[in-house]
C-alpha cells in the first residue's frame, strides 16, 4: 500500500512538472504571436519605418505590451523577442527568435498610463553581439537614438548614422520614434529555456545552434522576411 501510495505521488508530481512546462512555454509562445501581431501592424501603416533602413538592421527587437500590466514594479517594461540576420555579419536571411527583456527605472517610459509596444532596430554587427553576450544600457553601453518614420524620411542624418540602436514605440494608435537612453536589453534565459525546452543561451538561438523557429513565431519571422528578405552589407555605425 505504501509503495502504491508513493507510485501516485510520483505520478502527480511529474503531472504537475509537465503541465507547469507547457504553461511556460504557452507565455513564451503567445508572447511570439503578440509581437508578430504589433509587427504586422506597425508594417502596414503609412508611416511606418522606412524600409532602405530595414534593409540595413541587423536585427529586430518587438516588446509588445498589450496590458498594463507589463509595467510592474521595479521598472520592467516587458518581455518580447530578437530575430536577426543570419551568417557572421548577419546579412542573410531572418533566423529563429531569441526571448528579451526591456526594462527600465524610470516611470517615464509608461505613456499615459497605457499599453506601449517598443520596436529597436540594432544596425550593425557590434550592436549585436553586444546584445547577445550581455545586459546592455541603451545611449551607454550602446549608442541609441530615436528613430525616423516615413517613406520618405531621411535615414542618412549623421544621428541615425552614428546610432547601434533606432528605437520606436507605439501608443494609443501612435507610432514615432521615441528616446530610450538609460533603458536596459538583456536576453532571457529563462524565456528561452521554456520555450525550447532546454538551456540555451542568446547566442545560440541567433546562431542557429540546435534551435529551430518556433512556429509561434513563423509571422513574426516571415514579416521580415517580406518586408526585408536580404540585407544590406553596408552598416550604420560610427565614423
Amino acid at each position: 500500500m505504501r509503495r502504491l501510495y508513493s507510485l501516485l505521488i510520483a505520478i502527480l508530481l511529474v503531472a504537475t512538472t509537465v503541465t507547469a512546462a507547457d504553461n511556460d512555454k504557452s507565455k513564451q509562445e503567445q508572447r511570439l504571436r503578440n509581437a508578430g501581431q504589433v509587427l504586422s501592424e506597425i508594417l502596414n501603416i503609412p508611416d511606418d519605418i522606412p524600409r532602405d533602413l530595414l534593409n540595413k538592421t541587423k536585427c529586430v527587437v518587438v516588446i509588445p505590451s498589450v496590458v498594463k500590466a507589463a509595467f510592474i514594479v521595479g521598472g520592467s517594461y516587458g518581455r518580447g523577442a530578437m530575430v536577426c540576420r543570419s551568417g557572421d555579419n548577419f546579412t542573410g536571411q531572418w533566423g529563429a527568435p531569441s526571448m528579451y527583456v526591456l526594462e527600465s527605472g524610470s516611470v517615464g517610459f509608461q505613456i499615459g498610463g497605457s499599453a506601449t509596444d517598443f520596436v529597436l532596430l540594432v544596425m550593425n554587427a557590434e550592436g549585436a553581439r553586444s546584445l547577445m553576450s550581455s545586459k546592455v544600457k541603451l545611449g551607454a553601453g550602446v549608442s541609441a537614438a530615436a528613430g525616423p518614420v516615413g517613406r520618405s524620411a531621411a535615414a542618412s542624418t549623421d544621428a541615425y548614422m552614428r546610432a547601434e540602436i533606432l528605437t520606436y514605440s507605439r501608443s494609443r494608435g501612435l507610432f514615432a520614434g521615441v528616446s530610450l537612453n538609460g533603458a536596459s536589453l538583456h536576453p532571457d534565459d529563462e524565456g528561452n529555456q521554456e520555450l525550447y525546452g532546454h538551456k540555451v543561451n542568446a547566442k545560440d538561438v541567433v546562431m542557429g545552434h540546435d534551435t529551430r523557429t518556433p512556429e509561434a513565431a513563423e509571422t513574426l519571422v516571415s514579416l521580415l522576411d517580406k518586408a526585408s528578405p536580404e540585407g544590406s552589407p553596408a552598416e550604420i555605425k560610427d565614423r
